[in-house]
């Protein structure tokens, strides 16, 4: 019976054992594969994202130059070392970035849907400044020449950063995010340049936080209604003169920045008309001037707020009969108290150029650029400023492309303000005349070949002019950042010129 019994059991778990061996060797159905499909909706280069009504682009650049008697910022030679012409300047500096950018659109029952987000990763030539230690020692900085101290755009101390430039969301006419400033003229700051420090108008080529609405009345009929953060790059300075140097005046500076804590967003408007002739803006702008203090505590008081503001148009103009695809871009901006919209972001606010002299150690030339001026008891004297910029860009051939730019600006300050400046003790050694109004003047070329599609190699040369007002002489204390000794400095115009070659491949 134990024979039999063990026996079908035996069989039985044979034949378990064979029924699972044939169920394994069966097919199994795979899981359907979700293919990436091409979405036509929005343009070429967008895929809709696996199991989603979402379409996705990816985009951007790699870029390599080398900027020549240039900032790392293809940045003339405004301020600091850069203008000292001596040991410490730059000849050149090298730059090496990676642009991503990443844009989804969803269509809704409430209209598209789109978020967008723009990163740069960034290499830069950095520079040597003097420690001021009295024994000739140096220290590497990797900050360029042409950012400002309220938006720097590159640091570390190997020369590498990392910036966002555009992250915003776009909905039913609203955008909400890091973005275009909505006063900008559509070109930003780049008319037809790669020159990075074009005067004459706004331009938020990092982006700037807003709220910003557009309604759109059709016949390419547009009005933009936005409020943007001013502290991150529509501040220039507001200048307390008690804190005036003579060091300082001839770095660019006429006094301490006295900024206070937001207040208030700018408020920008906006109308805008696209043609197939081109295209016509205005755009203005309110800006609250805010300060800290007379002194250093808050008991010494302040003055009141005052607010700026800025007007600017700009007209595009296509299809002209020099060529298939020849433009002409030009703006032109007035400001009173928000200096900005004039400097834009990547522009220098300080001015201190050195060159050669017949009745001096050396020549200076220096200026400033405020949004307000202040003394101790007193109130905020706006400082008014005007400009313009432009470019022509011809089309050789379909490979082949030149443009003609320039730009001007002044800056003047009122009798008030000129009298707090001029009768510091900063300006106790100066024989000659005091007068802190100057403009600027720039004007280039550049020359663009584009062998494939999106690989393009540019030629661009800048030359600048300042036409600052004092004249006569100056006595320092030695400016030891610059490696300039204690010395007496006529008062003079200068001039500097750029040349940035640039390898730029798009994708």
């Amino acid at each position: 019976m134990k024979v039999v019994k063990s026996l079908l059991l035996g069989t039985a778990a044979g034949l378990i054992a064979v029924g699972g061996a044939q169920a394994a060797d069966l097919p199994v159905k795979a899981k359907a594969v979700e293919y990436v499909k091409i979405c036509s909706l929005y343009g070429a280069g967008f895929y809709y994202i696996p199991g989603s009504d979402t379409c996705i682009k990816l985009g951007g650049y790699l870029r390599a130059e080398v900027a020549l008697n240039a900032g790392g910022n293809y940045s003339a030679q405004y301020n600091g070392v850069f203008a000292a012409n001596n040991r410490l300047t730059n000849y050149y500096s090298m730059r090496a970035r990676e642009d991503l950018n990443i844009d989804t659109r969803t269509a809704t029952e409430y209209g598209v849907v789109r978020t967008y987000f723009d990163a740069v990763f960034t290499w830069t030539t950095g520079n040597y400044v003097g420690t001021g230690s009295g024994t000739g020692a140096t220290a590497y900085s990797a900050t360029t020449a042409g950012t400002s101290n309220l938006n720097p755009t590159d640091g570390g101390i190997s020369g590498g950063s990392l910036g966002v430039y555009y992250a915003f969301i776009q909905f039913a006419g609203f955008t909400l995010g890091k973005s275009v400033s909505q006063f900008d003229a559509p070109w930003i700051n780049y008319p037809g340049n790669n020159f990075d420090q074009l005067v004459g108008g706004s331009g938020t080529t990092n982006g700037v936080p807003q709220i910003s609405y557009t309604a759109d009345f059709g016949q390419g009929v547009t009005a933009t209604f936005s409020v943007q953060d001013q502290t991150q790059i529509f501040q220039t300075n507001i200048w307390n003169t008690a804190g005036m140097t003579t060091s300082g005046v001839l770095g660019g500076a006429y006094g301490s920045s006295d900024f206070g804590g937001t207040r208030s967003p700018d408020i920008v408007g906006a109308v805008r008309v696209d043609q197939a002739w081109g295209l016509f803006q205005a755009s203005v702008a309110a800006h609250d001037n805010h300060t800290g203090y007379y002194g250093a505590t808050e008991d010494t008081g302040h003055p009141e707020d005052k607010w700026g503001w800025a007007v600017q148009l700009a007209l595009s103009i296509k299809n002209i009969p020099t060529g298939a695809g020849d433009v002409i871009n030009v703006s032109g901006v007035y400001t009173e108290g928000a200096s900005r919209y004039n400097f834009q972001e990547l522009a220098a606010t300080s001015y201190s150029m050195f060159g050669s002299s017949n009745a001096a150690y050396q020549s200076i030339g220096f200026a400033g650029v405020s949004d307000a001026v202040f003394g101790p008891g007193g109130q905020l004297e706006l400082t008014k400023t005007y400009g313009f910029r432009g470019a022509y860009t011809h089309n050789w051939s379909p490979y082949w492309n030149t443009a003609l730019y320039g730009a001007w600006a002044a800056v003047n300050y009122n009798g008030t303000a000129k009298g707090l400046i001029c009768g510091s003790a900063a300006f106790a050694t100066l024989t000659g005349t005091c007068n802190p109004d100057f403009n600027i003047g720039q004007v280039g070329v550049i020359t663009r070949w584009t062998p494939v599609k999106n690989l393009t190699f540019s030629a661009d040369f800048v030359y600048s002019h300042l036409d600052q007002k004092y004249s006569g002489v100056i006595t320092t204390p030695a400016l030891t950042s610059v490696a300039k000794p204690a010395a007496t400095y006529e008062l003079k115009d200068q001039d500097t010129y750029s040349l940035l070659l640039r390898a730029q491949r798009n994708w």
